[in-house]
């Protein structure tokens, strides 16, 4: 209701109780009196207007005044009030003048009365309830309502630079697994990088249906390079899906969803869902600026379907089906196996390996919340296929007459040497078990401990350590991995965060013994090799001539296999929001990160003399910084 008609309104219920009274007063001075028969007495003069009567007039006017001003006042709150709520029904009709006219005679406080009730929504039926957002805290200026569903666009833009004192030729996500030895031409240049490709996009999108919460989310950032992507003019780099999903939420605690999302193993803040119950993102991930996060955080962002089952606010149950795939690193192997092939170039990035996959991977999860602390414990079990070539391997003893052909034995013949005959599927299971707590002291300081650990399961830590390596038969084999992580953030005021990380990833040694290699003197394959050489990791070799632009293309090390044994970093950095509000949010942050590569010892490849275990390691220090802007 505007001001306005509130003035016309007051207004008019008071020309109309005036006039009433001027009509009753015309009528008795006008009418002449009816006679009597027989003749009564005449009627007793009037009394007269007095002095008081006046005074008393024009205080009950005074006092319909200021009741007026304080009626117009609390129309003007309910108005204002009114503007923020959606309207389901059409309020009832204002009544008409004659109308309140004909009600002149009630008290002017009935107007009042009459006004607030005017402002009350009709409630709708059951069947058609209004969608009542859960999504308060992300809900804004920028919110949509639409056909009863809320929609928010959101996300940032962002202006971010790292340095690294050893190159890597990587924005601000760091490739933890490419730290480069000490010999490496990279590894004696810095270099630096300023990017706006982590800017991110965002729409959340719920409603509710009866007894039924409805939402989805969609998250896009440009940290994704297409074929003429470049930085040399207009940095045209291709935006990247990071998030699409939907979920469905019961009052009964049941809820489903389906899509790309962050893994069930990645640690939430509270319960297992997505998002809380204001709908902000509900996962621990760490704060840093460098978005490959954290040596040690164990996470993905894959397809996934999830069925989750909360018990109250105390516990909390999933289960979930995502997508498979298969990290490889084996060294000596003959030819003999295949475990994928390039991506199809309608679908798949054909630069861009994709391993057979068997089955998806399945994980399950439970949370606890008991008051002090939040915890988690969680499974992943995974399977890997590739096919064997028994007969791809073999060798010719020439000391025989006629030359003796050696192949497998589980080749059929050795007049099939070379064929892909008795090739046949390898399929061995991998998984892993991990647990995790997160204490919050006094809203101020955050602690949290994760590890996680198994076999086949090195693509679910950012380091991106090996899944499985080849055994000398062509069959694959699950690597050991162990990953480990600990939190420390501090929460100072409402505008500034100081945190802390330091994580761990281990790969095992995972080899055998070839009989066939090495033209029959055999040789160890696999990852990890004992004997594999690593003297070339300390030699810097000159700029390649043979392939890509000259000048582009740093020397290759030889005899230096360094198979990673153990990533470890350990980063410091900080948050300040210098404006926070309905406005959105400004904030200012800077990163210093520690990472270390120690590789798998090695002495000098089998033609090398035996000395001592050479063990080389890269190091890498990094400062990133960034400013961004987030919407409202």
């Amino acid at each position: 209701m505007k001001p306005t008609n509130n003035l016309f309104l007051a207004a008019l219920t008071l020309a109309a109780l005036t006039a009433g009274a001027w009509a009753q007063t015309e009528t008795a001075s006008n009418t002449p009196p009816a006679r009597e028969y027989p003749p009564a007495a005449a009627a007793a003069a009037a009394p007269p207007v007095t002095a008081a009567d006046i005074q008393e007039l024009r205080d009950a006017l005074a006092a319909q005044q200021l009741q007026i001003q304080a009626l117009q006042q609390q129309l003007q709150r309910k108005d204002q009030a009114l503007q923020q709520i959606q309207s389901v029904a059409e309020p009832p009709a204002r009544p008409g003048p004659s109308q309140m006219a004909a009600n002149s005679s009630q008290p002017l406080a009935n107007v009042a009365n009459y006004s607030i009730q005017e402002e009350n929504v009709a409630k709708p039926a059951p069947d058609q309830e209004a969608p009542q957002t859960f999504n308060k805290e992300m809900e804004g200026p920028l919110t949509i309502h639409f056909r009863g569903i809320n929609i928010t666009p959101g996300g940032y833009a962002a202006a971010e630079f790292v340095r690294r004192s050893s190159a890597l030729a990587a924005d601000v996500a760091t490739p933890f697994n490419s730290v480069t030895m000490p010999g490496a031409s990279q590894s004696k240049v810095p270099e630096f990088f300023g990017s706006g490709r982590q800017s991110k996009i965002t729409s959340f999108v719920d409603g509710r249906l009866k007894n039924v919460d409805l939402s989805s989310y969609v998250s896009a950032d440009f940290l994704s390079a297409g074929v003429t992507s470049t930085s040399t003019s207009t940095n045209s780099y291709t935006l990247r899906l990071r998030q699409a999903w939907g979920q469905v939420k019961f009052e009964n605690g049941l809820s489903f969803l389906g899509g790309q999302i962050w893994s069930l193993v990645t640690e939430n803040g509270k319960g297992i869902s997505p998002d809380d119950d204001l709908g902000r993102t509900n996962d621990a991930r760490p704060r840093t600026i460098d978005s490959s996060y954290n040596v040690g955080f164990v996470y993905t962002r894959q397809y996934g379907i999830r069925v989750t089952k909360t018990f109250g606010d105390k516990v909390a149950l999933a289960f979930a089906v995502e997508n498979p795939q298969a990290t490889l690193t084996s060294h000596g192997n003959a030819a003999n196996y295949l475990l994928g092939e390039a991506g199809a170039s309608n679908s798949y990035n054909t630069a861009a390996t994709y391993s057979f996959n068997p089955s998806p991977d399945i994980i399950a999860k439970v949370a606890l919340d008991l008051g002090f602390g939040h915890y988690e414990m969680f499974g992943i079990l995974d399977r890997f296929t590739g096919r064997a070539f028994p007969c791809v391997e073999s060798y010719t003893i020439t000391t025989t007459t006629p030359p003796t052909v050696v192949v497998s034995p589980a080749c059929p013949a050795a007049t099939d040497a070379g064929t892909a005959a008795a090739a046949f599927n390898s399929s061995k299971s991998g998984g892993g078990i991990g647990a995790s707590a997160r204490w919050n002291f006094a809203k101020r300081v955050t602690f949290g401990l994760k590890g996680f650990g198994g076999g086949g399961v090195g693509r679910y830590g950012p380091a991106g350590l090996p899944d499985v390596a080849i055994n000398a038969d062509g069959t694959v084999h699950p690597v050991k991995n162990l990953m480990g992580l600990t939190t420390l953030e501090f929460h100072i005021g409402k505008n500034l965060d100081i945190y802390g990380y330091g994580g761990v990833e281990y790969a095992a040694r995972t080899y055998g013994f070839d009989p066939l290699g090495n033209k029959g003197a055999g040789t160890l394959v696999g990852y990890g090799i004992p004997n594999s050489n690593n003297i070339g990791c300390y030699a810097e070799a000159p700029p390649s001539t043979t392939t890509g632009s000259a000048g582009f293309n740093p020397g290759s090390l030889a005899n230096c296999t360094a198979d990673s044994r153990v990533v470890i970093e350990g980063t410091a950095g900080f948050w300040y929001r210098f404006y926070r509000g309905p406005r959105g949010r400004f904030q200012f942050g800077t990163q210093y990160s520690y990472v270390t590569r120690n590789t798998w010892s090695g002495y000098g490849g089998l033609t090398q003399p035996v000395t001592s275990g050479l063990e080389p390691h890269g190091i890498d220090n990094m400062i990133f910084t960034s400013f961004r802007y987030y919407l409202p």
